[in-house]
């Protein structure tokens, strides 16, 4: 099986440099390390390839026609090229505070050019969050470099800044690795800055974690209102929506009648 590695001239070495590799179709993303950030199947660059990047949409279960997405850590761009293209309704922001991954997931992963539909911010996160802005239907965290999350976009003013950031019904959607030793910490500090509530959803990809926090409390959720909307988005963005709610049942207070937000 043919396995290369492109590293791309005129960036930095050391821990942020930033490099792609392709194998078997598939181009993937590293910063600093051999972990892979983002994955692009080369026949369906729109696509979602990696699990945790599916699972991220999980908040649709929750918020079906969100008008606004703000997304902080953009990798090679997949999550901004999923809403670009399938929900061309709304409008997408994106934050990354290193000009290297911009120019690569330009360059390389077909990220959409900045226009009326995506704006792009190259500045630090958290700082951004701090600021006066838009309201977000769903803010998009992935903040993690190539060994662990980022300190700055994983703490409780972080969050806090977030919550505020957010519309009504918004939905925080955080990816997190089961596997970090700060996934508990982290969890906590997510739960205390979201009083209405939180949801653990496990990716498909053994380790990922995405953690669902709301804004306002988001109402009952039986089974029977959430298992046919799961078909339907299912049909609609062709995601594994029913295997996210059989997810939720896993990691989340349920009986048989409904799931209960913590």
């Amino acid at each position: 099986m043919k396995f290369f590695a492109r590293w791309l001239r005129g960036l930095a070495s050391g821990p942020d440099e930033v490099y792609v590799t392709e194998r078997s179709g598939v181009r993937s993303l590293h910063i600093g390390s051999d972990t892979i950030q983002s994955s692009m199947r080369l026949a369906r660059p729109n696509d979602l390839e990696l699990a945790y990047t599916r699972s991220m949409m999980a908040f649709l279960l929750f918020h079906e026609e969100p008008q606004r997405a703000l997304v902080v850590g953009l990798g090679g761009g997949s999550v901004v090229k999923f809403i670009y293209h399938r929900m061309p309704w709304m409008k997408i922001e994106v934050v990354e505070v290193n000009p290297q991954v911009v120019a690569v997931a330009r360059q390389q992963f077909n990220l959409p050019a900045a226009g009326e539909r995506v704006a792009m911010h190259i500045c630090d996160g958290a700082e951004y969050m701090a600021r006066a802005g838009p309201a977000a239907d769903v803010i998009l965290v992935d903040g993690y470099d190539g060994d662990s999350q980022v300190n700055q976009l994983s703490s409780r003013a972080f969050y806090g800044a977030c919550l505020r950031r957010l519309a009504a019904r918004g939905v925080l959607v955080v990816n997190l690795w089961g596997s970090d030793r700060g996934f508990n910490d982290n969890l906590a500090r997510i739960e205390a800055a979201f009083p209405a509530g939180t949801l653990c959803l496990p990716a498909a990809r053994p380790g990922n974690v995405i953690v669902l926090a709301f804004r306002d409390p988001p109402g009952s959720l039986g089974w029977a209102g959430l298992e046919p909307k799961a078909r339907e988005l299912e049909e609609r963005y062709g995601l594994e929506f029913l295997k996210f709610v059989q997810g939720l049942r896993k990691m989340n207070r349920c009986d048989g009648e409904r799931l209960y937000v913590a």
